[in-house]
């Protein structure tokens, strides 16, 4: 059985502030090994429920965090950005049983968790079909895409009842809440522990979620803090302005969503 992990580290248990999560700062080394121990316990759970290959997206930043040598031998794992479409969830193809994520946060607009962002923190608001959206909403479209089910999430309370309502029956642990500028987590320990057991009970369940449906026509909108970053994506082909700070872009093809985002994000 081969299981895909897309790790964060926004959501991981105690996190709470952007020095935590920035490779420049001294108070990363903590919460890099912390990100790095729920992933191990993600695998520990998949690997209790009967999965042979594992292959981690490292998928915040530099995608260069996860501390390699506390993985497990059947693990394999993408560092940096190719500059596919895929992002976070590069090297998920149709042979992955499952996708999970870990370290996942709430989306731009949100109050559930005081590092909320969709992307990046140039991002007020992404918006799909009408509908304000988060990196999970786009990472579980993409697998959808691939045909593989996510089955497992852990992060902040507000990311996993976002992904509750978007894939009913998915697996959550819910590592932290936000309150303004600061958070109520979870103990690592606690963490992790529940992480491992998610995933193998999500994962030796009778049957994995639906997978959610991608819909015919997607509108994503893009609104910008600041109207030089509109400009810039505007240019895009196909995209056309949608306020004084948002950007749209429309297509049949969800790919063609991805490949938008991928350059008006940049």
């Amino acid at each position: 059985m081969k299981i895909f992990i897309s790790a964060d580290i926004e959501g991981t248990a105690g996190i709470l502030t952007w020095s935590e999560a920035e490779r420049s700062h001294a108070d990363y080394a903590e919460f890099r090994a912390l990100m790095t121990a729920e992933v191990v316990a993600a695998c520990e759970g998949a690997r209790a429920a009967g999965a042979t290959e594992i292959l981690i997206k490292d998928a915040h930043d530099s995608g260069r965090n996860i501390i390699l040598d506390r993985l497990p031998a059947c693990a394999r794992i993408v560092r940096g950005w190719p500059g596919h479409p895929d992002s976070m969830m590069f090297g998920l193809d149709s042979g992955f049983r499952a996708a999970l994520c870990t370290g996942y946060h709430s989306k731009a607009g949100t109050e559930d968790n005081p590092l909320a962002h969709t992307s990046n923190l140039r991002i007020s608001r992404l918006i799909l079909n009408g509908e304000v959206a988060s990196e999970f909403t786009v990472n579980a479209l993409c697998a959808a895409r691939h045909g593989v089910p996510v089955a497992f999430i852990s992060g902040d309370a507000g990311i996993c009842a976002d992904a509750r309502a978007m894939v009913p029956g998915i697996a959550t642990v819910e590592t932290l809440q936000g309150f303004g500028a600061a958070s109520l987590s979870l103990s690592p320990a606690a963490a992790r522990a529940a992480i491992a057991e998610g995933v193998e009970k999500a994962l030796s369940a009778a049957s994995l979620p639906n997978i959610p449906s991608i819909p015919q026509s997607c509108e994503v909108t893009i609104e910008f803090n600041n109207p030089v970053d509109a400009y810039r994506a505007s240019w895009y082909p196909g995209a056309k302005a949608s306020g004084p700070r948002a950007v749209a872009f429309s297509s049949a093809d969800f790919f063609e969503i991805q490949r938008a985002l991928r350059f008006m994000n940049s």
